[in-house]
């Protein structure tokens, strides 16, 4: 999956949209708290890097911070770190 498909950030609507298709299409899309703050009323997993790059290379990283700058400005990094995943930021954040 080529990040060009994708742009770097999805709104939270846009990530409920993706996710879904996705997920249908055989995917996993994994949203991730790099703030140690969960949303209410959904699943999410602690920013850990040793664990995420145990995922499928088709497992989609969703990052989210409280507002989605910190996200947005680490981007290249995580997808330095995660070459093999589609890394966006949750645009707007938590």
């Amino acid at each position: 999956m080529k990040s060009k498909t994708f742009p770097h950030e999805w709104t939270q609507k846009e990530f409920l949209e993706h996710k879904n298709r996705l997920e249908k299409e055989g995917k996993k899309v994994l949203l991730i708290d790099t703030i140690l703050s969960p949303i209410e009323k959904t699943d999410s997993v602690v920013y850990n890097p040793f664990e995420l790059h145990k995922e499928d290379e088709d497992t989609v990283f969703v990052f989210y911070c409280d507002t989605g700058k910190n996200t947005k400005n680490r981007l290249n990094e995580y997808r330095k770190k995660f070459p093999k995943n589609l890394c966006i930021s949750l645009k707007g954040g938590k």
